[in-house]
């Protein structure tokens, strides 16, 4: 490391090193700066687009005709989370209105689109129950079958219960209830309960 003894040798060598570096310390000075500030407005950027499309999402939800104005909303917003979370309102209120095609379809693609699995799974068990309601047993039967989180074990098993019970194979049904009661975590699904008691007698298929 070289050592200056005198204020003039060290001005003169601060001087020497901008002469030869400058342009390029310039350079990444620049650079630096607007690395920073194009960052800020990416970020800038991104908030604006929540804030767009979060005031969009109420806009939706509070419209007089969610399911008609539901397609638009859902293609002008499809890199949003709003468009999942209005796929899943559009699918109730068509379920509502007996549109069980339309809740279906949103359902779908709810459950194509979304990245959360738990989100997926919810999409996945309310159209399996949209599809028994359409006695698309087999359907129904297929939707529960793909993958989902442990915590949905208990909805599933109950699910296919309704739908062998709903074909009338009862032992299947009770044999699906109970295995819904034991992989609960509440405990005391009175529901359920009142499901199995009602199948108490039926005997199991050998």
């Amino acid at each position: 490391m070289e050592i200056y003894s005198t204020e003039e040798q060290q001005a003169e060598a601060i001087k020497r090193f901008f002469r030869e570096n400058g342009v390029s310390l310039a350079l990444g000075i620049v650079i630096g700066l607007g690395g920073l500030y194009g960052w800020k407005a990416y970020n800038q950027s991104q908030i604006d687009s929540a804030e767009a499309a979060s005031n969009a999402y109420s806009q939706f939800v509070e419209s007089d005709d969610v399911l008609a104005s539901s397609e638009s909303f859902v293609k002008e917003n499809s890199d949003s989370n709003y468009a999942i979370l209005a796929a899943f309102v559009a699918a109730k209120e068509a379920t509502e209105k007996q549109q069980l095609d339309v809740a279906a379809q949103k359902l779908q693609w709810a459950a194509d689109n979304v990245a959360s699995m738990e989100l997926k799974a919810t999409a996945l068990t309310r159209l399996a129950r949209v599809q028994l309601a359409q006695q698309q047993f087999d359907q129904a039967l297929a939707t529960l079958n793909q993958s989902m989180p442990q915590s949905f074990e208990a909805q599933v098993a109950e699910i296919k219960g309704d739908i062998f019970l709903e074909q009338g194979d009862k032992a299947q049904a009770k044999s699906q209830y109970q295995a819904a009661l034991d992989a609960s975590t509440e405990g005391a699904n009175t529901l359920l309960k009142i499901k199995l008691d009602d199948l108490a007698t039926v005997q199991p298929a050998a």
